[in-house]
């Protein structure tokens, strides 16, 4: 496959614009990609896609979602509108364990089954490649029920899925008051079966007053490390509980959140190589006012991704073009930060190598949009200007 006239972002050394660029492709891979008037002879018989002056772009990468999940919280929304806080709800039984509720009582194909449209609305928007948690199950069973459902829809659609194993999101009602019971009882031995199944790539966990402090997560996580399998952290989402610097001792890809990162919390992650993954749908949908510390971790080279966080709760976002407008808007990134934040550190957040940059040898996922320069994806606010999308050197027209 040949890609000619293209307005190529390649998101190395910031947006890498290439004006009236070819990309070739062979398989699942780039084999070439720069001016067309240095196209290789050997490209040059192969049919083009020509691009009409469009822009194109790594596939975008969504390296923070909930999209398995049971029935909904409408409910919870008006209850905020009307000047509940997210954390008084989630202490009065509803929040995450009303999700829990819907989710236990659902079978594995019902869970399928509603998450392929949230999915597809993904796909609509660039996306190629979509990491989903568990965390609505709790129990040994329906979390590995979740993890089963996230994997199918890698088979059910033309789309990477990567998946995190969130055992420790919240703490069931049967285990209240006892964490660490619950994290011996249900985390460990569900992140055991998952890493049997090979359902997991990652485990991540909540560290927050509502859910888990550091030292209830720490079995977890150095269990994690001896099995191989990197973590991950929501952290210092509605208060500073110390977890972006727990995280990056752990060696995590990333810290998530991070409205109430402390600045040893920064320094801790730009040692320890975590990305930041900046969440502004959950921000927006809990009229959050605590901004992100986004000045200091650029100024510390701490890499941002930016994902959707789409859940049913705080974050009902299924569109990382959108994400990356509110990043720009609410948090003032720049659009070639949220657009980075969407490819490559996106990537790095999920520790893949093989894509989210357009270069040779890197996975042919593409996505070509009707715009002419790459501000206007963070610029639009509503229905992305996706013009095609390109899945392992496969089109989607």
């Amino acid at each position: 496959m040949l890609l000619t006239h293209a307005t190529l972002a390649t998101m190395t050394g910031g947006y890498g614009l290439i004006p009236d660029a070819a990309v070739a492709i062979e398989g699942d891979r780039i084999m070439w990609a720069g001016r067309i008037a240095d196209l290789p002879r050997a490209f040059r018989d192969t049919d083009p896609f020509d691009c009409k002056g469009r822009l194109v772009t790594p596939g975008l990468i969504d390296c923070h979602t909930h999209a398995v999940h049971a029935g909904h919280r409408a409910a919870e929304f008006e209850q905020r509108l009307q000047g509940a806080s997210y954390e008084e709800i989630a202490r009065a039984g509803g929040g995450i364990l009303s999700t829990v509720t819907a989710t236990r009582a659902a079978s594995e194909a019902d869970l399928l089954a509603t998450a392929l449209p949230r999915i597809d609305q993904m796909i609509a928007s660039g996306a190629t490649t979509i990491e989903v948690k568990s965390g609505y199950g709790l129990t040994v069973a329906d979390e590995i029920k979740v993890l089963r459902a996230a994997r199918r829809i890698g088979v059910a659609r033309r789309v990477t899925i990567l998946t995190s194993h969130l055992a420790a999101h919240a703490i069931p009602p049967e285990y209240k008051s006892r964490p660490t019971a619950y994290i011996g009882e249900v985390a460990l031995p569900s992140l055991l079966a998952a890493q049997a199944e090979g359902l997991v790539d990652a485990v991540d966990a909540f560290c927050e007053t509502i859910a888990f402090s550091t030292g209830d997560l720490e079995p977890l996580f150095a269990r994690a490390r001896a099995l191989g399998l990197p973590v991950k952290l929501h952290a210092e989402q509605l208060s500073d509980q110390n977890g972006a610097a727990f995280a990056a001792r752990h060696g995590a890809l990333s810290a998530d959140h991070l409205e109430y990162l402390s600045s040893a919390g920064i320094t801790a992650m730009a040692a320890a190589g975590t990305a930041a993954v900046i969440l502004p749908g959950a921000f927006y949908t809990l009229r959050e006012t605590q901004i992100p510390p986004i000045a200091a971790l650029r100024a510390a080279g701490v890499p941002m991704a930016v994902a959707t966080d789409l859940n049913p709760g705080s974050s009902p976002l299924a569109s990382l073009p959108l994400a990356m407008n509110m990043a720009c808007t609410l948090f003032r990134l720049t659009p070639e930060e949220a657009l980075l934040g969407t490819t490559a550190h996106a990537a790095r957040a999920l520790g893949l190598t093989d894509r989210g940059r357009v270069a040779p040898s890197l996975r042919a996922d593409l996505s070509v949009w009707d715009a002419g320069h790459p501000a206007e994806l963070s610029y639009r606010i509503g229905a992305p200007p996706l013009h095609a999308r390109i899945f392992g050197g496969r089109l989607d027209a």
